[in-house]
């Protein structure tokens, strides 16, 4: 049965569509005294652009040869392989990680939708983040269409 202990994380969750939404939101959502990890990094071209704005950043993805190819490229940059969903290899990287940059776009149909939400919900959850920026089209259709409900004498 639900309580109202349930569900009462403080993360802040950013859809965006497209590289572009994704990037621009660095300059609003990320500062100076920011650990950022983002997932799903590709070749490090989104982590070079946070790397400037932050304390620290590292660069994820499942690929070896994306990071092979990343470390090249940005090589004052640090990037690790790593699946999103082994809980147990990120928390393992042993940092407080104040924002999360997730580029979902290669799971981004509207069926995937579930696992990312529990996604989102795991990293909320074990590491409670400020934030957490996703490049999802389906999430973000889906956040704009949600509408936390309040009875009337609530409303404001």
């Amino acid at each position: 049965m639900a309580n109202n202990r349930q569900f009462r994380l403080t993360t802040k969750y950013v859809g965006t569509r497209g590289v572009k939404e994704y990037r621009a939101s660095i300059a609003e959502w990320v500062n100076e005294d920011d650990v950022v990890l983002e997932i799903g990094c590709e070749w490090g071209t989104t982590t070079d652009l946070i790397a400037p704005h932050c304390k620290k950043v590292l660069g994820t993805d499942v690929s070896a040869e994306c990071i092979a190819r990343a470390r090249e490229r940005y090589p004052h940059i640090e990037f690790a392989v790593l699946d999103a969903y082994d809980v147990r290899a990120v928390l393992a990287l042993g940092e407080n990680f104040s924002k999360i940059y997730i580029d979902m776009s290669g799971i981004s149909g509207y069926r995937s939708l579930l696992d990312l939400i529990a996604l989102l919900n795991m990293y909320s959850t074990l590491l409670e983040p400020e934030a957490i920026v996703v490049k999802s089209g389906s999430l973000k259709q889906f956040a704009t269409n949600c509408i936390a409900w309040h009875p009337k004498q609530n409303r404001k």
